[in-house]
């Protein structure tokens, strides 16, 4: 075959392959359908919920507030003379019991004037029973003559037995004053307490007035809260709220030594004014025998309260981020997938949420998550929260 005839043949061969492909693409293009348009689906709004559960529920209160004890005084002496004893519990620290000797002045300087004062009352009283008989005495002489008439005062007497009796009463009171000087020697304890301070030792000369120690009481402590105005709407202060005599129950909390402390107390009063700066009133809560366990409420002891008031019938708290505007929130229906608006009412806040009185039934969904449009009745995606609030 000829070079001519070949490349004749490849040229028909590469013709025929061409129109076969235009042919099938043609073919192909032919019998392929068109594109439909679609509207795409819109995806709903996913909001994160919470599952509320309502009940009864005492609303508390707390606060923060440094112990100071109910009494603290300065041990004085009222007697001059110098320190002959000085208690064992009379130290920085010590501790000590009502009727306890704390110290002890020399005594034999105000015994001398008891004994003295004893012989001056029995003078006085020897002098006046004298003058009552003298008195008698011309009382009788008058009448012998005189039998119709009363004596005249000077005839009897009267001005030297009003003198004796006056000088009698005198004496004793002297004598009272002496023996209540020579009491006076020894310092006890006017309540069970402990010693702060002490600067006194034996030998040591005193006089009245002079502070020997610092002594606090331990029969209470007491702790100062500062709470708002609102708060005491809560719960019963004694002579502000309420007029009974008992006030509030409340909680003392402290960390003591490593180790969480909790103690009774009770609200007793209130200090009677608001606080012009902070516009605080500041309600006491007492702590009885705050020494009785180990380690004790000591003074000084900073420390939280938790006061309980009143008890709601049906309540929850509700996370902050559910709360929206107007007191309101979002609640979602499970069944329709819906969210809905609610009104509620608002008893307070604390650390844990927000407290709703009314307006929540138990086990209903609230929203916690926001949303930039949002209208009543919308279809919502939601789920449950797990993480807590957010």
């Amino acid at each position: 075959m000829s070079p001519k005839q070949k490349i004749l043949i490849q040229t028909i061969i590469t013709i025929l392959i061409i129109v076969i492909g235009v042919a099938g693409f043609t073919k192909l293009k032919a019998g392929k359908k068109g594109i439909e348009r679609q509207k795409p689906e819109v995806p709903l709004p996913m909001v994160r919920t919470v599952s509320v559960n309502t009940g009864p529920m005492q609303i508390t209160i707390t606060g923060q507030g440094s112990a100071k004890p109910v009494q603290e005084i300065q041990l004085v002496p009222q007697v001059n003379g110098k320190i002959v004893e000085v208690g064992s519990s009379l130290v920085n620290g010590g501790m000590f019991r009502k009727g306890d000797r704390l110290l002890s002045i020399e005594p034999v300087d105000y015994e001398i004037s008891v004994t003295l004062a004893e012989a001056r009352v029995k003078e006085a009283e020897s002098l006046f029973k004298l003058a009552q008989e003298e008195s008698a005495a011309a009382g009788d002489e008058w009448k012998q003559h005189n039998p119709n008439e009363e004596p005249p005062p000077l005839v009897v007497k009267e001005p030297q037995l009003a003198a004796a009796r006056s000088m009698l009463e005198a004496e004793r009171s002297n004598l009272k004053e002496a023996r209540l000087n020579l009491e006076r020697t020894r310092l006890t304890a006017p309540f069970n307490g402990r010693v702060v301070s002490e600067n006194v030792d034996i030998g040591q000369y005193v006089s009245p007035g002079q502070s020997l120690a610092t002594l606090q009481s331990t029969d209470a402590s007491e702790i100062v809260i500062p709470l708002e105005d609102e708060d005491l709407f809560w719960f019963d202060v004694p002579g502000f709220t309420t007029d009974s005599a008992t006030g509030a129950a409340a909680e003392v909390k402290a960390v003591v030594a490593g180790k969480k402390v909790r103690w009774p107390g009770q609200v007793v009063r209130s200090e009677g004014r608001i606080n012009e700066l902070t516009r605080m009133h500041n309600v006491v809560v007492q702590v009885e025998k705050p020494y009785a366990s180990l380690p004790p409420l000591a003074a000084g002891q900073f420390v939280e309260i938790d006061i309980y008031g009143r008890t709601l019938d049906q309540a929850t708290v509700i996370p902050r981020s559910a709360m929206r505007e107007n007191q309101s929130v979002w609640v979602v229906n499970p069944e329709e997938n819906r969210l809905y608006f609610r009104k509620v009412k608002v008893a307070r806040s604390n650390h844990d949420g927000i407290v709703i009185e009314d307006g929540l039934s138990d086990n209903e969904i609230v929203v916690i998550s926001s949303l930039k449009a949002v209208s009543d009745g919308m279809q919502v995606r939601f789920v449950e929260n797990t993480g807590g609030d957010s």
